[in-house]
């Protein structure tokens, strides 16, 4: 018998609920999920999460950093195995995941894993920073006469490339909200060429949210430009769109004539 299914013989009946600790800004966190932190028996959070939230935990709650920056990252696997071990030992696991876990959070992932193990199993929504970064800059993703809709695409899949929707994308008059692109920049630059948008107005939010949040603007061919200058770097969120118009009026006056023609 292996270990987990040793594990699964156990009591009490072990739980896992994902929740979202939203953008970055911790009073964005909802209540529910400040709720469920404070009945988890176990934590396990994320790189992007704010450690204030921890505050809310039990005393006597085990919380454990599972990183998902480059270099210092637990794999999925041992995640994945140490939300069914710590359910199994002390009860409910929190699995705590920046902006919200069904956005690129691989939340739906941990929640069938640990289905498959006899967990019960809950999922709370965050506020993803794909829709708090640009707002936190002044960037609506919607305005009437402008963007009838918006698309949200992950700038990295899983063999490393870029996805091929960010082409189909730019196709048509929706804003475009890349989310781990910062080292696509070159390549997104020339898909926007391609499509005949490189003047289409594009912003990079850095720290969306947060005290540290930092913004370059200007025009889609000079996107890696931007963030040279402005020294902008993950996590950072990538918009394309006309509304970027819309951004503050103080980051707007910031704009370079290098980064506009």
């Amino acid at each position: 018998m292996s270990q987990l299914e040793q594990f699964h013989t156990l009591d009490p009946r072990p739980k896992l609920t994902v929740v979202g600790a939203g953008p970055g800004d911790p009073d964005l966190i909802t209540v529910k999920a400040i709720k469920a932190l404070k009945t988890a028996d176990v934590v396990l959070y994320d790189a992007l999460i704010s450690e204030e939230l921890l505050d809310y935990c039990k005393v006597d709650a085990e919380k454990i950093y599972v990183g998902k920056r480059p270099g210092e990252s637990h794999s999925q696997d041992a995640i994945n195995f140490m939300i069914v071990e710590k359910a199994y030992m002390y009860g409910h696991v929190v699995r705590l995941k920046g902006g919200d876990p069904f956005i690129f959070g691989r939340g739906m992932e941990e929640i069938e894993y640990a289905k498959n193990f006899g967990l019960e199993t809950a999922y709370i929504p965050g506020i993803s920073s794909s829709v708090a970064a640009a707002g936190y800059a002044g960037i609506p993703l919607t305005t009437r006469g402008v963007s009838e809709s918006f698309w949200v695409i992950t700038g990295t899949k899983t063999d490393g490339t870029l996805s091929k929707d960010l082409e189909i994308a730019l196709q048509t008059s929706a804003t475009v909200v890349v989310l781990m692109g910062m080292s696509k920049l070159s390549q997104i630059a020339e898909l926007c060429k391609y499509a005949g948008k490189e003047n289409l107005p594009v912003a990079i939010v850095q720290n969306g949210t947060t005290d540290k949040q930092k913004v370059g603007v200007g025009v889609a061919k000079n996107l890696k430009l931007i963030a040279e200058d402005n020294a902008l770097s993950n996590p950072a969120v990538i918009i394309l769109g006309e509304v970027v118009k819309y951004a503050s009026t103080d980051i707007l006056s910031g704009i370079g004539k290098n980064y506009t023609h």
